[in-house]
């Protein structure tokens, strides 16, 4: 049974992939983030080439990313308050439409002669589109259970997991190829495709919540501070929900990194060449999509804390597996189709692994936050997840070439195992 905003009765149904997308709002929600996702990859992966073609340097195309990044750091935090403080429906249509127009200002900026080799202004560009889109993301997170039964969260959880992985796959493939037909090709696709979000966004039945009043006298930075300041306060009131959201920023961190080693260490633990990297990463992503759809299907009854533990403990035990490989004489002394076999069973592991661990520690978040609070605390996640976690990267970066690949793998899969038993 489907309520007025779309929402599943608790009663109705055995769960599953089939009674989620019968929720018409979670369907047009989910199907906007699709094309949104899409549209998103299509446009991050072209700008690298457009970027390139433009300045014909590295360091440009470093700028470009940095654009595209920064943002996730400086206003992700304003964004949680601003969708937790205004309808999110009218956040995420109207941001879906204004990264459209963005986006179609980079083709249509070519079409000026004093922009068609001009590299700066798709820095701003940029900086824009990423801007408008902080705002998003807050916002779904915090309207998926205004949408969803709170026994299908998992469910729909494991959907827009398993679509974020798939879009992008096909965001960086697909770019590229339609790159060759026309360098501005990609930005009129990701146009559209924001487009349509924008007004499946218009037609889902998502609910307005109350908002909570605010105090009149005092300053607006002030506000937006203690507001922020309120989502860590719900954070901090449950142990085990600030530990869901610590595991959850420790297992992205951890993949994060694991994709920055995976040519050095494919080149110099496994004995194959860095472009062999593929091994590694293509089988991860197949059993994060794999680990989305178990979970999504039959895995919605099972206790979430168990789930964010063994979840950590798995893959901190693959991710020392991994690492103590190298050491093994029966490895090494296998010719190099036995090592990349072992090689991507291995990693396939480890996405299965980490998709049963981020879904059940989100769905945990979601499932334990006021809907007044929801959009700030996940959008202190985004922060952590998109700006924060690039110095760790770095330095795990720079330790892998001072003492070895293998050694940091294996401190990290230490690390997360730690996580697990604690």
């Amino acid at each position: 049974m489907i309520d007025r905003s779309g929402r599943s009765s608790e009663l109705s149904g055995r769960g599953g992939f089939i009674e989620v997308l019968r929720q018409g709002g979670f369907r047009l929600i989910w199907t906007a983030q699709v094309l949104a996702q899409l549209g998103d990859k299509f446009l991050m992966f072209s700008l690298i080439i457009l970027a390139y073609r433009l300045s014909h340097g590295s360091k440009q195309v470093a700028f470009t990313l940095l654009a595209y990044t920064v943002p996730a750091v400086v206003i992700a935090p304003l964004a949680g308050v601003f969708a937790d403080r205004h309808d999110r429906k009218l956040i995420m249509w109207t941001t879906s439409l204004g990264r459209a127009l963005i986006v179609a200002l980079i083709p249509l900026s070519a079409r000026i002669p004093v922009f068609q080799n001009d590299f700066w202004h798709l820095i701003v560009l940029t900086f824009a589109f990423s801007a408008v889109g902080q705002l998003f993301s807050p916002a779904e997170a915090a309207a998926i259970p205004t949408v969803v039964a709170k026994r299908s969260l998992m469910t729909a959880n494991s959907m827009v997991m398993m679509t974020m992985v798939l879009t992008l796959l096909g965001g960086g493939a697909l770019a590229p190829v339609v790159s060759r037909v026309d360098i501005y090709a990609p930005y009129w696709w990701a146009a559209a495709l924001f487009t349509i979000a924008a007004v499946l966004i218009l037609l889902a039945p998502i609910p307005r919540i109350p908002l909570l009043p605010r105090d009149k006298n005092r300053h607006p930075f002030r506000q937006v501070l203690v507001e922020v300041s309120e989502g860590l306060t719900h954070l901090g009131r449950s142990r085990v929900l600030m530990g869901s959201f610590l595991q959850l920023s420790l297992a992205v961190l951890v993949m994060f990194t694991m994709f920055t080693l995976a040519p050095a260490y494919v080149s110099t633990v496994v004995g194959i060449t860095d472009q062999d990297s593929y091994l590694v990463l293509g089988p991860a992503s197949a059993g994060a999509i794999l680990g989305s759809v178990l979970l999504g299907q039959f895995g919605r009854g099972i206790n979430r804390r168990w789930l964010i533990s063994l979840g950590l403990l798995a893959t901190g035990a693959t991710l020392i597996g991994l690492a103590t490989l190298p050491s093994l004489s029966g490895f090494l002394a296998g010719g190099r189709h036995d090592r990349t076999v072992v090689l991507a069973v291995f990693s396939l592991a480890l996405g299965l692994e980490f998709g049963t661990l981020i879904i059940p520690a989100a769905t945990y978040i979601m499932e334990r936050t006021e809907d007044q609070v929801r959009g700030r605390v996940f959008s202190l996640l985004y922060m952590v997840v998109n700006g924060l976690t690039a110095l760790p990267v770095l330095v795990a970066a720079t330790l892998s070439d001072a003492i070895g690949t293998a050694t940091v793998i294996g401190w990290l899969g230490g690390s997360l195992a730690a996580a697990g038993v604690v």
